[in-house]
């Protein structure tokens, strides 16, 4: 910027003139109709299935020339982003339910490319061979369970739905229902099914667990999970005119929950690291022909 400054003094105030106009240009007026070739993802803390297809986004679109930024925030941080401007998306909006409230909050300034998973629901879970298969059931069946729901992070979504509307309805209010964090929920999953234990979590689909562990949903009668949901991709106010190119993109993004889970299990599963582009990398190469048509 500075040496912006210094050219347009030296060449006079018509150049810096000229130069103001161009900054000046409000976002989605882009005249060239050229992608700009920045772009920010916010992602959800704690999110694998955002977190994955973000990262898989991430190396399609710098192989394209772009030059993109993860940002990790909490929820209600990303979508407050979005709605001034300081992230341009994010892939992993649970609608018409789970943050049905922040799009009443932000929407106004929020847009929506659309549905590129329908499979998203709550759940409660449990190892496949429990000899339970509902709520209903757990609740007469607390002892093979050492009384307990294993929960993540308290101010998730699914944590408010188990503890307002799941044990009140279905009479679980003698279990301990923990929560900590999805990391440590998963571990404690993990060493119950080793272990050969029954153990109850709270989960979601479309989850790595599910390709990884032999696990079941509970059926929840009362519905107090809520219904089905879709996984969005939301922008930024202006997005479609500073990124034509990528609007269509993402606007025809799908992904099925079964090529999600592979995804997911390579990164968190079966990989002990945290530099996960290589690993996506990889992926890429084994499910070429489904990603080269995201951008074709």
């Amino acid at each position: 910027m500075k040496k912006q400054l210094k050219m347009a003094t030296a060449i006079g105030a018509t150049a810096l003139l000229a130069l103001t106009a161009c900054a000046s240009t409000p976002a989605g007026d882009n005249a060239s109709g050229a992608d700009s070739k920045d772009l920010s993802i916010g992602v959800f803390n704690g999110w694998p299935e955002g977190e994955a297809v973000s990262i898989l986004w991430k190396t399609i679109l710098e192989e394209k020339g772009y030059n993109v930024e993860l940002e990790y925030a909490d929820v209600l941080p990303v979508f407050s982003a979005l709605s001034t401007g300081d992230y341009d998306i994010t892939l992993d909006g649970w609608l018409p339910i789970t943050h049905q409230s922040l799009m009443e909050e932000y929407g106004d300034s929020i847009g929506d490319l659309g549905a590129w998973n329908d499979e998203a629901v709550l759940t409660v879970a449990v190892n496949e061979d429990a000899p339970i298969d509902s709520l209903e059931e757990l609740a007469d069946n607390g002892d093979l369970f050492d009384n307990r729901i294993v929960g993540i992070e308290p101010g998730a979504g699914l944590t408010e739905a188990v503890a307002d509307r799941t044990i009140p309805a279905y009479g679980l209010d003698s279990f301990d229902f923990q929560t900590s964090s999805t990391p440590a929920m998963l571990g404690e999953l993990k060493a119950a099914l080793a272990a050969g234990e029954n153990v109850a979590v709270t989960l979601w689909r479309p989850h790595w667990a599910y390709d990884a562990f032999p696990l079941k949903d509970l059926t929840d009668p009362e519905g107090t999970l809520g219904d089905q949901e879709s996984l969005h991709t939301l922008s930024r106010d202006g997005f479609e005119g500073d990124y034509p190119e990528l609007t269509e993109w993402f606007s025809n993004f799908t992904m099925s929950s079964e090529l999600l889970y592979s995804l997911e299990n390579v990164m968190y599963n079966e990989y002990e690291g945290t530099d996960f582009e290589p690993i996506v990398a990889k992926w890429i190469s084994e499910n070429q022909d489904y990603v080269d048509g995201l951008t074709s």
